[in-house]
């Protein structure tokens, strides 16, 4: 009897300790994308709005295709599609070739309106280096804190950036997030997540856009700045007319 109470004992240590064992960055970022849509962001068309531009992604496996549409200044049409071969622009239906100095900006634009509409699945891009960095707690509810960093070879001109994503604990939702960057005399900026709606099994957010002006401060101290409401509300980013198509 006493070796059958033994064996049980130690088969509940076992299984408490393998419950107990921390996640990875990489594997929390698995389970975030997988509750935000997972495998059906690869065969899907997006359609939405972002500041009164049309946007469009399309993902078939390893191939997809960015794109803005918007009627400039002149009331010409323009129409920019980003897609595994680069970067084209079509002027009311008509190509025309976009000088050298901005096509890097101009494809840096269209992808970061994607990414974020479309977090966390970006996150798992080959550039993208994870990190779990700890753990906090906002508004009580308790998250992993995963810092990510691009590499030089494939991660844009901005990727000296960095970011950090907080990501429940519970469901893996990515409530909140920040950045800094360096264009335009850099910046730093503080997401919080509200208005979430699930379309075609895809989670979709807007953001409250607050900043702050300590540009020395790590991200990581943000969230405790937001809860002392010492950070200023810059904007809210908002994703309109959200139209989702499956492929097979």
């Amino acid at each position: 009897m006493k070796y059958i109470s033994l064996l049980f004992l130690i088969l509940c240590f076992a299984s408490c300790s393998e419950e107990k064992k921390e996640l990875t960055a990489n594997e929390i970022v698995n389970k975030a994308i997988k509750n935000a849509g997972g495998e059906r962001y690869k065969n899907a068309q997006i359609d939405f709005v972002f500041r009164k531009r049309d946007y469009k992604s399309i993902r078939n496996g390893g191939k997809f295709q960015l794109e803005r549409k918007v009627v400039d200044s002149t009331g010409n049409r323009v129409h920019d599609i980003l897609n595994n071969e680069g970067l084209e622009r079509f002027v009311n239906d008509t190509a025309v070739i976009l000088q050298d100095s901005l096509v890097l900006p101009v494809g840096n634009s269209i992808n970061s309106v994607h990414y974020f509409v479309q977090l966390p699945y970006g996150l798992n891009a080959d550039a993208a280096n994870k990190e779990l960095i700890g753990k906090d707690s906002i508004a009580g509810r308790e998250y992993y804190e995963v810092k990510v960093t691009f590499a030089e070879d494939g991660g844009g001109t901005d990727h000296e950036d960095e970011y950090l994503y907080w990501i429940d604990t519970q469901n893996f939702e990515v409530d909140y997030l920040a950045y800094n960057f360096d264009v335009n005399g850099g910046g730093m900026r503080f997401r919080k997540a509200f208005n979430h709606r699930i379309i075609e099994g895809i989670r979709f957010v807007d953001y409250e856009n607050y900043k702050y002006e300590v540009l020395s401060t790590p991200l990581e101290k943000l969230d405790s700045l937001y809860e002392k409401r010492e950070l200023e509300l810059l904007s809210l980013i908002e994703t309109k007319d959200i139209k989702v198509k499956l492929g097979s």
